[in-house]
């Protein structure tokens, strides 16, 4: 199964600093830079990535 790429919702359309999730595939959630597509990924456990987005939507 590959990846399904979405921009993150908090991204802007401007070209400036935007990550990309894949959260399709089992067990994992994958995180990019938009900017360097084919560079490295980092990989989350889904219950770290959900505990990550919602401390981040705390700021």
């Amino acid at each position: 199964m590959n990846p399904v790429w979405r921009k993150a919702t908090r991204s802007n359309s401007n070209g400036g600093n935007c990550v990309e999730v894949a959260d399709n595939l089992p067990g994992r959630v994958l995180v990019r830079d938009s900017k360097d597509q084919t560079g490295p990924a980092l990989t989350f456990e889904p219950t770290a990535w959900r505990a990550f987005v919602e401390l981040a939507k705390r700021g």
